[in-house]
């Protein structure tokens, strides 16, 4: 029950504080910017593996949680009750964003600037980069050590930097699923749910294969 807590507490954290910087972002007229965006993603994801990597790992990331579980270095009996316990703290999350900031339309839901397939390309290819780093850093299915946090922070951030104006650069189906269900704004919703785990899941065999 201690990893599953805190994986609410993870995942609430990464979307109340990276959505939230959206949101603030939009209602103070750019004062946050979009390189303070990706920046706050970037740090609260670091933030949270060194808070709660050598409890429960620091997944927080629906996608993460399953690779791992691909790759037999997390049993898949552990898999759903994680998966539940990152939607909920990310629903959490979302909806305090709404008592917050009640007239804001999309509380910092995912939306393609383009089209639903380029943004679906895109997402595939920075949750493969993304997975590939954790598997180098992590210790089994846990983030740990002391350059875990910084390695797989800095790579959010990267990604959140250039991708983002297009994408939103999600990476992670949780941090999607709680502003497009508080929001109301499902549409293309898939895109964040089917790429991040095809993503996540084609870097393994890829990893696999270098690390032989």
């Amino acid at each position: 029950m201690k990893k599953y807590v805190a994986e609410f507490i993870g995942t609430y954290a990464l979307v109340f504080c990276g959505t939230g910087a959206i949101v603030i972002n939009q209602e103070t007229a750019g004062a946050v910017t979009h390189v303070g965006v990706a920046i706050t993603f970037g740090l609260i994801v670091m933030s949270m593996i060194y808070a709660f990597g050598n409890i429960s790992g620091a997944h927080i990331n629906p996608a993460v949680t399953l690779s791992f579980a691909i790759a037999k270095r997390f049993p898949f009996k552990e898999v759903f009750p994680y998966i539940i316990s990152q939607l909920i703290g990310a629903l959490a999350a979302s909806f305090t964003l709404k008592f917050l900031f009640p007239v804001n339309e999309l509380l910092g839901a995912t939306i393609p600037a383009g089209t639903d397939m380029q943004s679906f390309v895109l997402e595939l290819l920075l949750t493969f980069f993304l997975m590939l780093v954790i598997m180098n850093v992590a210790h089994g299915s846990k983030e740990q050590g002391m350059f875990a946090g910084l390695a797989i922070g800095a790579v959010v951030a990267l990604e959140a930097l250039f991708a983002g104006p297009i994408c939103g650069a999600s990476m992670n189906p949780a941090r999607s699923i709680g502003p497009a269900i508080a929001s109301g704004h499902l549409e293309s919703l898939w895109v964040y749910i089917v790429a991040p785990v095809l993503g996540t899941a084609a870097s393994i065999p890829v990893f696999n294969y270098i690390r032989q």
